[in-house]
């Protein structure tokens, strides 16, 4: 029988404290994700009894959540992918003296983020399920749709097309390879590696991981990690001036997590995006508000796309997806009758998102002064393991040399794109998000086929609001820009 307090025996504590202290370890390194993590824990948890697989597991997914924002901040390669966000508004302040303090906010707001995502899903869940259903193809494309033209946002301010053509290139990779519908074969150009499309984890290593050591080797005087980064410790006047952020960014968090395949990567994006326009500032030249809106959203990500794969089945994302397989593999139903087949295990998670919020707080402090050490080690001694783990981390997944061509071959894109000042972020946004837009937009064509255009916006009223927002997203960035704020952003 599975109970609330169950999950705050001494030893269940330990073992979901070790989980974070791995998972955090696990996201730090360029290129092993968050659902890397989940998908090999799997296995292991085997042995276990269900009580202590799921709070090994969520221990993990909760600390590989924020571990992504370490290398982000310190040396400007996201561990994962949903910390891009993080790692364009961290990273400028780190260089700054400011990556102690950077690292800190990025904690608290993680801790924030995931006591939001948990109350919110205890409290609001009949509500916000209710929304989440009325997303179908049509939504989830435009959804989609929305988050990749939110990458106009992301860039200089000035110049929003060359977001967009970043983003809409990584849409166009996202194409390459036999697409899911009918079998139809894509810019594969004989090549049979390419059948199952091009992996984001090579392409996100190449142009973050590989791409920034060739920026530091071209540079005569490469920034050098300082040991002593300061305080770590925000002042909580300092975090909290942000509570309009932290209130929004949770909202975005965990509307995205229960919408099935949006997950952390739309979150941050979008939270970042909305944060950086309402606040009339460029994130990207260094500043806490965008750190606290990327890592809230990440965090409260976690409730909201826990949401939907145990009350419905259906995974929000892909970490989440690992997870029900571990469930499912202890004999856990998930689904609308989870309590009735396994009462109290609701409540029971509950208290396990609890105990891993406060073990991912604790050994995310615990864990930064060697991570700078490590981090700050000589460029000679320091790229090189950079650089292995960029190989490892793009063989790992599926095992395939070509992986690591592929890392090559966006390694020399990123480098090409940040001379040219194209941004990034959008195109890997792009890659992660295409499948997402081209499957569910075909989808709906196929479901509206008799009914004219605007039959579908009467018939769909949510399809209809995010139609006009995506609009307003293109229109507003191309008017002519405030002039940004002088004021202080940290």
């Amino acid at each position: 029988m599975y109970s609330f307090f169950a999950a705050f025996d001494p030893l269940m504590i330990l073992l979901c404290t070790g989980g974070a202290a791995l998972g955090i370890i696990w996201a730090a390194l360029p290129g092993l994700s968050t659902t890397m993590a989940m998908a090999l824990l799997v296995g292991l948890t085997y042995s276990m009894s269900a009580e202590t697989a799921i709070i090994f597991i969520l221990g993990t997914y909760t600390g590989s959540v924020f571990g992504g924002a370490i290398s982000a901040i310190l040396i400007n390669i996201p561990g994962t992918p949903d910390a891009v966000p993080t790692q364009m508004a961290g990273f400028p302040l780190a260089k700054k003296g400011q990556g102690g303090l950077a690292l800190g906010m990025s904690i608290t707001a993680s801790m924030v983020g995931n006591w939001a995502g948990i109350l919110l899903l205890v409290v609001c869940v009949p509500y916000i399920l209710d929304i989440a259903l009325k997303f179908a193809s049509w939504e989830v494309a435009l959804l989609a749709l929305w988050g990749i033209s939110i990458s106009g946002t992301l860039t200089a301010g000035e110049r929003p097309v060359k977001g967009w053509i970043s983003g809409w290139l990584g849409v166009l990779l996202a194409m390459v390879g036999r697409e899911e519908i009918y079998g139809v074969e894509r810019f594969i150009f004989g090549s049979q590696e390419l059948l199952l499309g091009i992996p984001y984890i090579p392409v996100l290593i190449g142009l973050f991981g590989l791409a920034e050591i060739f920026h530091v080797l071209g540079e005569p005087h490469p920034y050098v990690i300082p040991q002593k980064i300061g305080r770590m410790f925000p002042p909580l006047g300092m975090f909290i001036k942000y509570w309009k952020s932290i209130i929004r960014s949770s909202v975005v968090g965990l509307i995205t997590g229960i919408i099935p395949g949006a997950g952390a990567n739309v979150a941050t994006f979008v939270s970042y995006g909305i944060g950086e326009r309402a606040s009339g500032r460029k994130f990207s030249d260094g500043d806490m508000e965008g750190v606290v809106c990327s890592e809230v959203a990440n965090n409260a990500n976690i409730g909201g796309a826990l949401l939907p794969s145990l009350v419905l089945g259906i995974p929000g994302s892909a970490p989440t997806a690992a997870f029900l397989a571990a469930l499912n593999l202890h004999g856990i139903i998930v689904g609308p009758n989870i309590s009735s087949y396994q009462p109290g295990i609701l409540y029971f998670m509950y208290g396990t998102l609890i105990v891993a919020n406060i073990a991912m707080y604790l050994c995310a402090f615990a864990l930064i002064k060697p991570s700078v050490k490590l981090f700050s080690l000589p460029r000679e001694i320091l790229l090189p393991i950079i650089a292995i783990f960029c190989v490892v981390g793009s063989y790992t997944e599926k095992m395939a040399m070509f992986d690591i061509y592929l890392m090559f071959g966006f390694g020399l894109l990123g480098l090409l794109m940040r001379k040219a000042e194209i941004p990034i972020g959008p195109l890997v946004l792009g890659v992660i998000l295409g499948n997402m837009l081209d499957q569910n937009f075909r989808r709906a064509m196929v479901v509206f086929e008799r009914e004219n255009f605007w039959q579908v916006l009467y018939s769909r009223p949510l399809g209809s609001i995010l139609i006009i927002v995506v609009v307003l997203t293109f229109v507003g960035s191309l008017m002519p820009k405030k002039k940004t704020k002088k004021e202080t952003r940290y």
